[in-house]
């Protein structure tokens, strides 16, 4: 296990040197272990979208460096398309990453340009395919103009997938998904992760999604990162959620009423059984003739 990502000082500016000129990264200092799950987070405009498409290469350095599995992409005959066969990144917007006229084809795309026999490239369709949540007979000849939504980001993330990356990037992976395909979708990346020991980064305003899936946080506000951590430490630090107005899992949230009304529970125990059992405790008898009224 090492370092598959490392971002040091990295500054962006779009538009730079006229009128419009905007900073977008103004000193990243990041750094992401290889089998790691992590989330970027952040209020809007904050540059967590800039700062991931820095991780394959769409974004060169400005000013700082990115070393992504040991290489330095400022390096001019840094080998784009090897790097982007190491990271995948699955866009927001789903439509942009299809152009193909029918699924298999559009998932097979990547896969051709590597040069690889039509049998590799067939049995790689179908792999990624089904880890999307998506059946290979089935879909492989469907218009991919006449795909819903949540179908459109499964095919768009099966086409990475069929790279077979190294880390996978996720911006906003559930965006616009009915809670049923949100929960699949999860699980399918948690899958990614634990089982196929895939590096997933992910961005999302989601802090749900956020403390089901992610080993470490970084919080990111006005291009910098200004604060890391567990989620527990994240989730449990109010100063750092108000002060950058980042939303908390529900169940934070009803622990931080709760220590509000001067019970003694643990806000960081954001998951929902860890959370069950603060409030559980403070119901009993004992707990609420020594800390005051009932809730």
């Amino acid at each position: 296990m090492g370092t598959v990502i490392e971002v040091e000082d990295l500054r962006y500016t779009y538009m730079e040197n006229t009128p419009l000129a905007h900073q977008a990264l103004a000193g990243v200092q990041l750094s992401v272990e290889e089998g790691e799950c992590v989330a970027i987070i952040g209020h809007t405009g904050s540059g967590k979208s800039t700062l991931i498409q820095h991780f394959n290469g769409l974004l060169r350095p400005q000013q700082g460096r990115v070393r992504v599995d040991g290489q330095d992409l400022s390096d001019p005959g840094l080998d784009l398309k090897g790097l982007r066969r190491k990271v995948g990144l699955v866009f927001q917007n789903p439509e942009d990453q299809l152009f193909e006229k029918w699924v298999g084809d559009d998932v097979a795309f990547g896969p051709l340009k590597m040069g690889l026999p039509l049998k590799e490239v067939r049995d790689r369709v179908r792999w990624a395919m089904e880890m999307a949540g998506l059946s290979f007979e089935a879909m492989k000849d469907r218009p991919t103009y006449a795909l819903s939504g949540g179908q459109k980001r499964k095919v768009a993330l099966a086409g990475v997938l069929a790279l077979r990356p190294k880390v996978l990037v996720l911006d906003e992976p559930t965006a616009g998904l009915d809670p049923r395909s949100r929960k699949e979708l999860l699980g399918r990346i948690e899958g990614f992760n634990r089982r196929e020991k895939m590096t997933v980064i992910f961005v999302s305003h989601n802090m749900e999604e956020v403390a089901c899936l992610a080993d470490r946080i970084f919080v990111m506000a006005a291009g910098q990162i200004v604060a890391q951590g567990t989620p527990r430490e994240i989730f449990g630090n109010r100063e750092v959620l108000l002060q950058h107005r980042i939303g908390a899992p529900e169940t934070v949230e009803i622990l931080y009423r709760i220590q509000g009304l001067g019970y003694p529970v643990d806000v960081g125990a954001y998951e929902l059984d860890s959370a069950a059992a603060e409030i559980v405790s403070i119901l009993r008898p004992q707990g609420v003739k020594s800390h005051g009224p009932g809730i």
